[in-house]
């Protein structure tokens, strides 16, 4: 592979899967900052039309485009046909969503004026897009900002460009002006070079927090760009008084091993009541056993697949390790069934007896698990990170939940369900290291467009009244 260009192989089976040539920031931001003008002049219903054509081309393109996705990031195929629909349904969201939240409106006034709200896009946009929703995910920031009049320049991780490419062509081929969504193929060099350029005028970031705590750094010094950042989680799921041994394991599997445990919302740590700790694990454990890991397109379907590269299934087992070290009592060790692929299988570590444990974001399916002698013991381990982004009660007792609901410190808290699986309908962030309060999703419309008052009258009529000298 030469420096200009970018090879994509698949995870699951080491074949190349795509290549492409290395993108020219500069030459990508002044293509989007010639056009964005143009695209926000337009009426607000060409740009909703133009993207409701970009959902029924994503729509034709449904299966080539799962088959994309589950080829470049090794998940089931199942899962990516759900990531696909996602992308088609983010569009109708957005559209409710800039109505309800930027919408023109007229405010009250005094007499003989009056006062309207509109929202103006900020201009060019960059997003920054992760490995693990490689359409989903940036797909979230590009439709709103696209409704509210902005261009993108889009860079996809170095490790899934192929579908980042897919997706921008899918953009185009809606008729969508070419130079309002542009992408950037690239490694870290380019998302550097594309988030320190003038040419931007804001960054919306999802990935890691050690580098979202690097862009927040570097924007300190730029209040003109507003920056919006989505950086994972620590997130705690506690069983307390749930007597449903089997629907309660089923919940934590999904919480923590969907994906491979590669979402921001996976469940990391398993807080459990110290009196029900043995059943809960042994039905846990159990089900693990059960779960078919495996490559994409395989049958029976599995319930997932590799994580994202050998690197990072390197770095997971490492990990398990350390925390073996420091005093963890293994549960189930995460194993490796296929030689030089980054398949893992489920891993579960007691850490209870862990003096200071890390407070880090283990991306992939190892779960911690730790035992709590009352409830407010297990909110205070609950909170017990500097990250906020999900957390999760499995209870029947609704007490319980509102002190939980109370007392959590995440921006999504939920009760008897999993940590992930978050509604593209509603917010989407956290607090601490999890997020700059800028949420996605559904307010996703708030950070793609700013808000501009306006105290309008027909003629121009003024006096002074006080302070001035006779004649």
């Amino acid at each position: 592979m030469s420096a200009s260009e970018l090879l994509s192989y698949e995870p699951a089976t080491g074949a190349l899967l795509w290549r492409g040539a290395v993108g020219d920031v500069d030459a990508e931001v002044a293509a989007a900052r010639a056009s964005w003008a143009g695209w926000a002049a337009q009426p607000l219903t060409n740009r909703i039309e133009a993207l409701r054509r970009f959902g029924n081309v994503v729509r034709a393109r449904l299966e080539p485009f799962a088959d994309l996705i589950a080829r470049e990031t090794g998940k089931p195929l199942w899962e990516a046909r759900t990531e696909v629909e996602t992308v088609i349904a983010k569009v109708d969201i957005s559209v409710k969503a800039y109505a309800e939240r930027t919408s023109q409106r007229r405010l009250d006034s005094p007499m003989g004026s009056r006062m309207a709200l509109r929202h103006k896009p900020h201009g060019v946009l960059a997003v920054l897009g992760p490995y693990n929703f490689p359409a989903h995910l940036p797909n979230g920031h590009i439709v709103p900002a696209l409704l509210a009049g902005n261009a993108v320049v889009f860079k996809p991780s170095e490790k899934t460009p192929a579908t980042g490419a897919f997706l921008v062509e899918c953009f185009h081929a809606a008729g969508i002006p070419e130079g309002c969504v542009r992408v950037v193929i690239g490694g870290p060099a380019e998302g550097k070079a594309l988030a320190a350029h003038d040419g931007i005028d804001g960054l919306l970031f999802t990935g890691s927090a050690s580098t979202g705590t690097a862009l927040n750094r570097a924007f300190a010094t730029k209040p003109e760009k507003i920056l919006a950042l989505e950086m994972g989680g620590n997130n705690p799921i506690i069983v307390w008084e749930s007597p449903d041994v089997h629907s309660t394991a089923a919940l934590i599997v999904q919480s923590a091993f969907t994906t491979a445990g590669q979402r921001c919302t996976a469940a990391r740590r398993l807080i459990v009541d110290t009196r029900v700790y043995d059943q809960v694990v042994e039905q846990v454990v159990k089900l693990c056993g059960k779960l078919i890991v495996d490559e994409p397109h395989a049958t029976p379907a599995p319930f997932m697949g590799c994580v994202i590269d050998n690197d990072s299934a390197d770095m997971l087992t490492e990990s398990f390790l350390e925390l073996m070290m420091r005093g963890g009592r293994p549960i189930r060790h995460p194993e490796r069934p296929i030689t030089e692929r980054p398949f893992l299988t489920p891993g579960l570590i007691d850490t209870t007896d862990i003096r200071d444990r890390p407070d880090i974001e283990l991306f992939g399916p190892v779960l911690q698990v730790i035992r709590a002698e009352t409830f407010d013991d297990a909110i205070a381990e609950a909170n017990n990170t500097r990250y906020g982004l999900s957390a999760s009660l499995l209870s029947q007792n609704p007490e319980l939940y509102d002190r939980f609901w109370a007392n959590a410190r995440a921006g999504i808290v939920n009760w008897n369900k999993p940590t992930n699986g978050a509604s593209s309908g509603a917010p989407f962030g956290g607090i601490g290291w999890s997020g700059n309060h800028r949420p996605s999703a559904y307010y996703a419309a708030d950070y793609c467009a700013y808000p501009v008052v306006s105290n309008e009258a027909d003629q121009a009529r003024a006096t002074i009244g006080i302070g001035l000298r006779d004649g």
